[in-house]
């Protein structure tokens, strides 16, 4: 049943109403539609504000983390009074504060294999808000088996991606575009990346804009091309593509066609961060961050190296160790002992591993990554370090 606008609804949604292509009945379409957001960082972040602002009847909220200090650089729907909180609760007020007329449904797991096609299927359109490659493509597929469109948006760096995917209507999936997920190892890992703050800011509102136009029924959506950012150079181009006839997912003869569990990994951790813990006595090429604090305390030859940038061992680090940066150390192999252990270290556990794999091929067999990095030091072994 469509509800009706009464005077304050009217007054509030003026600017819109205005606009010839809107008026009270598009304001209508956009105060009953239901849109589902996955993720409240980055992107959800200006997403959530601008369609709560829109008047959005209804916003499906799905995220399980919560805030933590480097999230507020670019997550700008949270605050700093709500660190350490859930990230659910930190939008709820916000949204609630900014338009206390819309509903906001709270799916405090996120989205999951189990209850990804249900839980969009709830929804008009879905929008993606998540920052791995694992959540992405499950949101991808579950969106084409529950027939919902789905609005893409990433950022990297300095760039960013924008697309509407809605292949029961003839246009591509995002499979369409990258039909297999790249091997942990191929990709940067979710935090050593970067990304500057406004861009998502700019790639959110052109989600939001997407969304916006599908629930109106105006203007074209981006359906059949992917719209590429590059922020340093103010140059916006796109990438037309139609339906691949060879999708693995909404192809003449897919080879996925159904969500199963085992195909997406919910962590940003490499394919080495899941292996079961090696045993010392077998010169492992890794070991946890329990691990390597017993090797450090117990042999106080082994050296700790620290391949992070300048400015993270600024805020943290591990001592005594030693810095050489993962680019600086083919130039440094004559400061490195091939005769002692050798324990390497970075913010996640992947660089820090690639530079163990290269050093072991130069002949340093005693070589060890630390699993987890800094990261999971401060979360098990250190928490007195700033964890960012």
């Amino acid at each position: 049943m469509i509800r009706d606008l009464n005077s304050q609804q009217i007054a509030k949604y003026s600017r819109h109403i205005c606009l010839p292509n809107v008026g009270i009945q598009g304001q209508k379409k956009l105060t009953n539609s239901r849109i589902l957001i996955v993720g409240l960082g980055g992107l959800g972040s200006p997403v959530a504000l601008y369609l709560a602002a829109a008047g959005i009847g209804t916003l499906g909220l799905a995220e399980f983390d919560k805030v933590e200090s480097h999230n507020l650089q670019r997550q700008i729907l949270h605050k700093n009074t709500f660190l350490e909180k859930d990230k659910l609760l930190s939008a709820e007020k916000e949204l609630s504060a900014l338009n206390p007329e819309i509903s906001l449904e709270l799916h405090a797991s996120g989205i999951l294999p189990d209850n990804a096609v249900e839980l969009i299927s709830q929804y008009d359109l879905v929008i993606d808000g998540t920052d791995n490659f694992p959540t992405r493509y499950l949101i991808n597929d579950a969106a084409y088996f529950a027939k919902k469109p789905l609005v893409y948006g990433s950022v990297y760096q300095f760039e960013g991606q924008v697309s509407f995917f809605n292949p029961c209507n003839g246009g591509p999936c995002y499979r369409c575009y990258f039909p297999k997920m790249p091997k942990a190892e191929e990709i940067p890992n979710c935090s050593e990346a970067g990304v500057i703050g406004a861009l998502c800011g700019v790639v959110g509102s052109m989600q939001s804009m997407e969304a916006i136009k599908y629930i109106l029924g105006i203007g074209e959506c981006s359906e059949k091309s992917m719209i590429l950012i590059d922020s340093l150079t103010m140059n916006f181009r796109k990438l037309y593509l139609e339906q691949d006839s060879h999708c693995p997912l909404c192809g003449d003869q897919p080879e996925i066609t159904e969500i199963k569990k085992a195909h997406y990994t919910f962590n940003c951790q490499t394919k080495h961060e899941t292996k079961q813990e090696y045993k010392m006595d077998l010169n492992p090429i890794e070991i946890s961050v329990e691990e390597s604090k017993k090797l450090l305390d117990s042999d106080p030859t082994t050296l700790l190296i620290d391949v992070r940038e300048d400015h993270e061992r600024e805020i943290c680090s591990i001592l005594p160790s030693i810095h050489i940066p993962m680019q600086s150390i083919p130039e440094n192999l004559d400061k490195i002992s091939k005769d002692q252990t050798l324990l390497v270290h970075c913010h996640h556990g992947m660089r820090s591993l690639n530079v163990v794999n290269y050093l072991r091929e130069k002949g340093y067999k005693n070589a060890i990554n630390m699993r987890g990095g800094i990261d999971q030091w401060t979360l098990q072994i250190d928490s007195s370090l700033t964890r960012y």
